[in-house]
């Protein structure tokens, strides 16, 4: 704290919030100087106690927030060349930067599970490998000199490779990624070293009670051999060889299963030209067939994970969410804003703030592109309220049922998520990103411009009918990490309960 500025006898005082509550002002004879003012505040308000109560009533609170504009962001330029590799590019003139990526089909729900890990560490060898040309040590010093990037990453649908650069570095930058895309030299020290991360993150699995609640509830939701769920163990990485990174790579890249995007402070004519250039001539492939998965939903019950080190609870709730394709997708996006959407949602405001039951709780009616995403409600509580948060938070998700949205609910929900859109993509670069996801899961164009429309159309009565629709406790699964014998009253009071064994798999572990 500390004073602004002296006028006279008058203090003026500022915490340096944005709170309109917080200037003070005090009285104090001439030439006075205090850096702590708030004791005689009680004198003043005493005195002027009408006027105060006369402004309580928040004004603030009467500000309307103007409409927010139609959105129309600037579309990228879309390209297909005929051997069905397509390009997006997106000129931003404001900084001289050029960022670029390239999104592969493929990734490790479409390994198999006898090799699960093994499209994490394809993408950390494929790029610490280098090419025949260039070492990937080299590579990195050479890049640290022009402060540019080329990284490659392994996810759970595709794998990618991206560059980003100063304008006057990128015909080489492009080059060198260029050359990584299609003549990559995978090494058997860095498949070693990306082997040895992966063991490590196996080794330290269960270190965390949270990252334990999470992957278990994972494996709950979409079943334990699910690709979405299932974990790398020793005996699936420590086999995997050169010739096995090779092979992926030569399945997934191919031009017809490839997007290639490019933002930056470049001229259209010139990179589309360099780009048919690079890509045109690539072969075209069989098209990528997506792993099928089925999505049986979690077996309701009362899960238990008892870890004797920690004193305090972590639960979740959890069950299958839906797609964004769904029609019900922006009511539920509603609903889940006005369930679990910050400070101001029912979830925090009764299990957290009223009834004092989690130091920290979170939840999601989770949308996933091409799969159900998963619902899932996660509560941090002390061992002796892990029964009382756990009933809290079902009487919570039960009450989306029967209590509908108030209309002060429905406007700030819509209003937070709305806001919150916009600046999502408020950049040309944050907008292509999009559409190249959009259009990798086969979205229309002009999907990313409804949004807003859709969110504004959602009536309180639309939100009562998917929370009926979607939302019932009979098919979600309760799971607690916590210390068993500091849980009083014991889960028991819940149902049956089934533990959980979070035992490491050492079979096929390296030997010290």
């Amino acid at each position: 704290m500390k004073i602004e500025k002296i006028r006279g006898n008058v203090i003026l005082r500022s915490n340096a919030t944005k709170n309109p509550e917080e200037l003070h002002v005090t009285h104090a004879a001439p030439g006075f100087r205090c850096t702590n003012v708030g004791f005689v505040l009680a004198a003043l308000f005493l005195a002027a106690a009408p006027h105060v109560h006369a402004q309580s009533a928040q004004p603030w609170k009467q500000i309307k927030t103007p409409p927010l504009h139609d959105f129309h962001p600037v579309q990228p330029k879309r390209i297909e060349l005929a051997n069905g590799l397509v390009i997006f590019l997106a000129e931003d003139h404001e900084l001289p930067f050029i960022d670029g990526s390239i999104t592969i089909r493929g990734g490790s729900r479409d390994e198999s599970a006898a090799q699960t890990g093994l499209v994490d560490i394809y993408g950390e060898a494929w790029r610490t490998s280098g090419t025949a040309a260039i070492s990937g040590d080299t590579l990195d010093e050479q890049l640290a000199e022009k402060a540019a990037s080329i990284e490659t990453t392994g996810g759970v649908a595709s794998t990618s490779l991206s560059w980003s650069c100063l304008k006057e570095d990128e015909p080489t930058v492009f080059r060198d990624a260029l050359d990584l895309l299609l003549h990559p030299a995978f090494k058997p020290d860095k498949l070693a070293l990306a082997r040895r991360g992966e063991e490590a993150g196996i080794v330290r699995q269960n270190d965390d009670a949270s990252g334990i609640a999470g992957r278990e509830a994972a494996k709950m939701v979409y079943g334990a051999d699910s690709p979405y769920a299932r974990q790398p163990q020793f005996s699936t990485i420590e086999p995997l060889t050169i010739a096995d990174l090779q092979a992926w790579h030569d399945k997934t890249v191919l031009p017809n299963d490839m997007i290639v995007a490019v933002s930056g402070d470049f001229d259209p004519v010139a990179m589309e030209a360099a780009l048919r250039k690079a890509f045109g001539g690539l072969k075209r492939g069989p098209a990528f067939v997506d792993a099928k998965i089925a999505f049986p939903g979690p077996k309701p019950g009362t899960y238990f994970v008892d870890k004797q080190d920690i004193d305090q609870s972590t639960l979740y709730v959890a069950g299958l969410g839906t797609e964004r394709s769904n029609p019900d997708y922006y009511a539920l996006s509603v609903m889940n804003e006005i369930f679990s959407g910050g400070f101001g949602s029912r979830l925090v405001q009764n299990v957290r703030t009223k009834l004092g039951l989690a130091y920290e709780v979170d939840g999601s009616y989770g949308a996933a592109y091409d799969h159900p995403g998963p619902f899932f409600v996660m509560a941090a509580t002390k061992s002796s309220t892990t029964v009382a948060a756990t009933q809290a938070v079902l009487a919570e998700i039960n009450r989306l049922k029967t209590d509908p949205p108030t209309p002060e609910e429905l406007e700030s929900a819509k209003e937070q998520i709305l806001n919150s859109f916009i600046f999502r993509y408020d950049t040309h670069e944050k907008t292509l990103d999009e559409q190249v996801v959009l259009a990798f899961y086969g979205y229309p164009p002009g999907f990313l411009e409804k949004y807003k429309a859709n969110i504004e159309k959602v009536t309180a009565t639309d939100v009562s009918r998917v929370a009926n629709k979607y939302v019932d406790t009979g098919k979600l699964a309760v799971l607690v990490v916590g210390n068993g014998s500091q849980i009083d009253p014991p889960l028991t009071k819940l149902g049956p309960v089934t533990p959980v064994d979070i035992t490491i798999n050492m079979t096929g572990a390296p030997q010290n």
